[in-house]
């Protein structure tokens, strides 16, 4: 039988079980990668599309001030395309510190993208998503993307009307949260969340030439909710649906994140605004979430090819298919609860 962690064979050698050679032999793998990478391919590449990102503000907020509909529309998709590659690339990046691999510059910019942008607490985002997400993928009760379930709704609410309600939720929920966090940080994060949000709204009126605090509000609410739909689109397709897990039954970490996660086409607005690591490349991103979008991109043949090697799932499908099957089968999806998957042999 397999030895577990720590255990010697006869020799002296510590012997591991299959699951965890297969993944000590990936990681070696795609540690090449990233040795033989520049700076550039590593952090430089995401670090320029956030800060194109950035100095695309100006334009979008003077584009607002035209009275025809051309110009002010294009503002209004400049602003939020800007502001989901703020917030949710920048935010996701953050989040797993692989901006830079400074601990001290992560922090601050897990403060800038998280709680400034985003308006969300760094201490339940990072322990939320790094910690719960990804240490418990598909772990029914910690990992298993339920807080984007809501039985409640129907389809065509969830799927069409209730991504809209993203910027205000975001905000009220970072609220609630508050009370699990030190005052220190519950403070810092209301001020950055005020400032992001003031900002914003300042900009609107003095910038862009909004004429009532209404005008502004409803401008900032159609900026923050333009591309809420495949926000919330992705976070559901890539996880629920796959094999789920009971925490004292879940398979060790390849077959884990090889089983309970998808990989989406790429998309060449969502590549851009939430990151390879959240659309083509999420497999990769699961087994590896301290590299960059870049990387994880990098990498993307090294995995698939090695997955599909030793005969592990390698989960893709396209967004089009995703839609159709959660339409169809939402109420087995997102209301009742999902089947525990029993792995037989890998346990």
């Amino acid at each position: 039988p397999a030895l577990s962690d720590g255990d010697v064979a006869p020799g002296g050698a510590p012997q591991w079980k299959p699951e965890e050679a297969l993944m000590t032999e990936l990681s070696e793998l795609v540690q090449k990668v990233v040795k033989s990478s520049s700076w550039w391919e590593r952090h430089g590449v995401d670090i320029s599309i956030l800060t194109c990102s950035f100095l695309l503000l100006p334009a979008g907020f003077l584009c607002l001030r035209s009275a025809q509909a051309i110009p002010f529309l294009a503002g209004v998709l400049t602003l939020g395309v800007v502001h989901h590659t703020l917030t949710v690339k920048g935010s996701h990046l953050a989040s797993h510190n692989a901006l830079t691999e400074s601990k001290s510059w992560s922090k601050v910019w897990a403060i800038f993208f998280i709680e400034l942008c985003s308006a969300f607490t760094v201490e339940q985002a990072t322990y939320n998503h790094v910690k719960i997400h990804h240490g418990y993928t598909n772990v029914i009760g910690l990992g298993d993307s339920s807080t984007w379930k809501l039985p409640f709704l129907n389809r065509y609410v969830y799927m069409f009307i209730a991504p809209l309600a993203v910027p205000i939720l975001t905000p009220l929920v970072a609220l609630g949260l508050l009370r699990n966090v030190e005052w220190k940080a519950a403070l810092r994060t209301l001020c950055c969340m005020f400032l992001g949000l003031y900002c914003h709204y300042w900009l609107l009126l003095h910038v862009s030439g909004f004429q009532s605090p209404w005008s502004a509000l409803l401008c900032m609410l159609l900026t923050r909710s333009l591309l809420a739909h495949p926000y919330i689109h992705v976070n559901i397709f890539q996880h629920i649906g796959l094999p789920m897990f009971a925490a004292e039954r879940k398979p060790r970490r390849i077959h884990l994140m090889s089983l309970g996660v998808l990989n989406l086409p790429r998309n060449a607005l969502l590549d851009w605004s939430f990151g390879h690591s959240l659309i083509s490349c999420h497999v990769e991103h699961h087994l590896f979430p301290s590299l960059s979008d870049n990387m994880c991109l990098k990498i993307k043949p090294v995995v698939s090819q090695y997955l599909k090697q030793k005969k592990l799932p390698y989960n893709e499908d396209t967004y089009s298919s995703r839609f159709r099957l959660f339409l169809q089968r939402y109420e087995e999806l997102m209301v009742h609860a999902p089947p525990i998957t029993e792995l037989v042999g890998i346990q």
